[in-house]
C-alpha cells in the first residue's frame, strides 16, 4: 500500500510540475510573441506580417513547452524531436524557394528600402511599386505593364529608389561646334536653366565643358529638380536648347568624316 501511495505521490508531483511547465511556458510563449508583434508594429511593419510572424513564434515556442512538459512526465521525447526535425527539414527543402521569398519580403517590409508609389529599379526592372506582399513585389512600368517579381530576386541585387529623396539631378550633355564661342554657349545654357521654374536654387546647377570630343565641344548641364519634374524638364530642356541654338546661330554637330582625294599622275 505504501508503495502505491509513494508511486501516486511521485506521479502527482510529476503531473503538477508538468502542468506548471505547460501553463507558465504557454504564458511566456504568448508574452514573447506579443512582445515581438508590438516591436514590429512600433516599426510600422505591415499588420499581416506582424501577426503571421507572431503566430509562428508562438507555435514554435509552444511545441518546445509541450516537449518539456512531456519530458517531465518521463515520456520519451527524443523520437518526437527527431521526427519534428526531420519533418521540418523536409518541408524546408520542399519550400526553400518560397521560404527565401518570404524571408526577403519580411526584410523589405521591415527595413523599407522602398514603399508603395516609389519608382524603383529592382531585378533589372524599372517601375512604380504597386504592392509589397510577403512573397512578391508588384511593379507597374511606365508603359502600363504589371510585373510581379519574387522578393528573393528583389533583395538579391541592387535596389535603386529614384523617388526616395524627393529631388533628382538631371544629367545632360549638350554639344556645340568647335567654331562656336564657348562663353556665349555657356551663357545661353545658364539662361535656359535659370528661366525654368522647375530648377531648384539649391543645390546650384553645374554647367561646364566636360570634353573636347571628336566632333563637338561637350558641355555637362546638371540642374536639380523635384523628382516629379524630372522627365518633364528633361524633355522640355532639350527642345529649348535646339530652338535657342538655331536662333543664336550655334551649331549642333553630328559625326562626320573628312575625305581627301589625291590625283596621281600616270607619268
Amino acid at each position: 500500500m505504501d508503495e502505491y501511495i509513494a508511486m501516486g505521490t511521485d506521479w502527482g508531483i510529476k503531473i503538477l510540475i508538468a502542468l506548471v511547465i505547460f501553463v507558465v511556458g504557454k504564458w511566456v510563449a504568448r508574452k514573447v510573441s506579443d512582445m515581438g508583434r508590438g516591436m514590429m508594429e512600433n516599426r510600422e511593419v505591415d499588420a499581416m506580417v506582424a501577426g503571421f510572424v507572431s503566430n509562428i513564434a508562438y507555435s514554435a515556442l509552444l511545441v518546445f513547452v509541450v516537449i518539456a512538459a512531456l519530458g517531465q512526465l518521463g515520456i520519451e521525447t527524443t523520437g518526437a524531436v527527431a521526427i519534428l526535425g526531420a519533418a521540418g527539414l523536409a518541408i524546408g527543402f520542399a519550400l526553400q524557394d518560397s521560404l527565401s521569398n518570404f524571408a526577403a519580403g519580411f526584410l523589405v517590409i521591415v527595413f523599407k528600402p522602398f514603399k508603395a508609389g516609389d519608382f524603383v529599379e529592382v531585378a533589372g526592372t524599372s517601375g512604380s511599386v504597386e504592392k509589397i506582399e510577403l512573397f512578391t513585389t508588384t511593379l507597374k512600368t511606365p508603359d502600363n505593364r504589371i510585373i510581379i517579381i519574387p522578393n528573393g530576386a528583389v533583395t538579391s541585387g541592387n535596389i535603386v529608389n529614384f523617388t526616395a529623396t524627393g529631388t533628382r539631378r538631371v544629367d545632360m550633355v549638350i554639344g556645340c561646334g568647335y567654331n562656336d564661342n564657348l562663353k556665349d554657349v555657356k551663357a545661353l545654357l545658364e539662361k535656359l536653366v535659370a528661366e525654368d521654374d522647375r530648377v531648384l536654387a539649391e543645390p546650384a546647377p553645374t554647367i561646364g565643358v566636360s570634353e573636347l570630343g571628336d566632333n563637338s565641344v561637350n558641355f555637362v548641364v546638371r540642374p536639380w529638380t523635384a523628382t516629379g519634374d524630372y522627365w518633364g524638364f528633361f524633355f522640355d530642356f532639350h527642345q529649348r536648347v535646339k530652338e535657342s541654338f538655331d536662333e543664336a546661330g550655334f551649331s549642333i554637330p553630328y559625326p562626320q568624316r573628312d575625305v581627301y582625294v589625291y590625283n596621281e599622275s600616270n607619268d
